[in-house]
């Protein structure tokens, strides 16, 4: 790759590397790094005219030692008076990002909303941070490869600038590293990216951090996103031909939602999902035999992954096709009765005691209400804490209000935080967003670099049945009670 220099004002930006095989926007997105200029704004003089977004590098003739100019002014916080009001504008980004009430967008660096969307929802489960934020520099375990070491630093690096920042981030070093880890997200066609699946991302980068994250010269608890994700299944196999019959366990990351013209809620489809067929040698048969496969769940994760099987492979037209088809999803998930029978008995008390407490919110909310209605005068209090609607809710409360420090029991009751969408007929087109509910319990759509308020009666409306945007990925957190 050959290294320019770049003037800017009174600046010059030496040994600045240009990656040919990339688009311009990537090279911009380098210099908004190293200026604070955006992309938009840059006007870069090369030989022959202003580097446009889609300009050939090869028809530039870019030297060894060349020396750009560029025009374009960088975004700046402004300062404050000595005296008077404190703006929003004035605060260092750190506290901007709590006044605003949401992180950073990132940047496209072309087709790479997948990547983008992937990681907003990744980024809102704040004890990936933290297991991240334990992950050492160096020092890597010797049977962790460097690529996945890299991917994990990478994207400990990623969260922290998003945390930081309430201006768009250029993931420039994520995006690097992801395609050396894997090359399939490197794909090009006609000299442009291509647009990835961002099941396929979501699956890689967990799998990565699964293998990092548990290194034995690591400081973070070993089974930290199996901990996180980890979903454990047992399985009943039985052979209606010879009559075998056998108990198969395994842990998986996610569930599968399957889609048939049967399906119209996410739990029918999570039904469908548990059930199926499987191809394999049968011992009293001495050949190949069809197996029913029956599977329940038999341990919990606090976070619970959901992928709508939106997607197959078309054999007419090559190419994986979407079925578009409306599938319901709620707020709140309630998946009791999926689960085998042994874990419903340890479900059985906490969720007993979950029911008890919303009982008495719902008591002591009835309550205010009709206090409020004989007294206008005086205001209702706030006695019953965050509810579903506002705020924190994947936490139940005692009665004073507080929250126990008694061991935290998970319910089977799960509440929405995070929903990955997809616009478009193909996984290889279209476009992929985000949709995050952030601590303060307001949701924000993730377009990207554009991060745009949501009310929550419109989430669940991304349900399908046309162009519009479609929940791919559902991520819900688990509802747990003080035992």
């Amino acid at each position: 790759m050959p290294t320019v220099s770049v003037k800017w004002q009174k600046e010059l930006y030496s040994g600045v590397e240009i990656d040919t095989t990339q688009p311009p926007y990537v090279f911009k997105c380098q210099l908004y790094d190293l200026t604070g200029v955006p992309p938009e704004r840059q006007k870069i003089m090369m030989k022959g005219g202003l580097l446009k977004d889609d300009s050939d590098w090869s028809n530039l003739g870019v030297k060894e030692g060349q020396k750009i100019m560029m025009m374009g002014t960088a975004d700046e916080i402004v300062k404050a008076p000595e005296k008077g009001p404190v703006f929003m504008e004035d605060l260092p980004e750190e506290e901007q990002v709590v006044a605003v009430g949401h992180s950073a967008g990132l940047f496209n660096l072309g087709n790479t909303c997948y990547m983008n969307s992937t990681m907003q929802c990744l980024h809102s489960v704040p004890e990936l941070k933290s297991a991240l934020i334990e992950y050492p520099q160096s020092g890597r375990s010797t049977d962790l490869d460097q690529s996945s070491h890299l991917l994990t630093v990478a994207t400990r690096d990623l969260f922290s600038e998003l945390d930081k920042n309430v201006k768009p981030v250029a993931p420039m070093q994520f995006w690097m590293v992801l395609r050396k880890k894997y090359p399939q997200f490197g794909q090009l066609h006609n000299g442009s990216f291509m647009q990835q699946d961002a099941e396929e991302c979501w699956t890689q980068i967990l799998y990565t951090l699964s293998q990092a994250l548990r290194s034995p010269n690591s400081s973070v608890n070993v089974d930290t996103v199996k901990k996180l994700f980890g979903i454990d299944l047992v399985s009943r196999v039985h052979c209606a031909e010879s009559g075998e019959e056998s108990l198969e366990t395994e842990s998986v990351y996610s569930l599968k939602c399957h889609i048939s013209h049967e399906v119209n809620h996410l739990h029918e489809g999570l039904k469908h999902g548990l059930k199926g067929e499987l191809e394999k040698a049968s011992p009293s048969l001495g050949r190949s035999a069809v197996y029913l496969k029956d599977s329940s769940i038999n341990g919990l994760p606090p976070y619970l992954t959901i992928q709508f099987v939106r997607f197959f492979w078309k054999r007419e037209s090559n190419q994986k096709a979407k079925i578009l088809r409306k599938v319901d999803y709620p707020l709140e998930l309630d998946i009791f009765d999926l689960c085998s029978d042994d874990l419903r008995k340890k479900l059985e008390a906490p969720r007993q005691k979950l029911r008890d407490e919303d009982g008495k919110k719902a008591g002591l909310k009835l309550k205010e209400k009709n206090s409020a209605s004989a007294d206008s005068d005086v205001k209702m209090s706030d006695a019953e804490g965050p509810s579903n609607g506002s705020g924190e809710s994947s936490k139940a409360t005692s009665a004073e209000g507080g929250a126990s420090d008694k061991n935290e029991q998970l319910t089977g009751v799960y509440d929405l935080v995070a929903v990955l969408t997809h616009k478009g007929r193909s996984a290889d087109s279209g476009h992929y967003v985000a949709w995050v509910k952030q601590e303060n319990g307001k949701w924000i759509q993730f377009d990207d670099d554009n991060p745009i308020p949501q009310r929550e009666e419109d989430i669940t409306k991304l349900s399908g049945g046309g162009d519009w945007h479609m929940a791919y990925i559902c991520m819900y957190k688990a509802r747990t009670i003080a035992m």
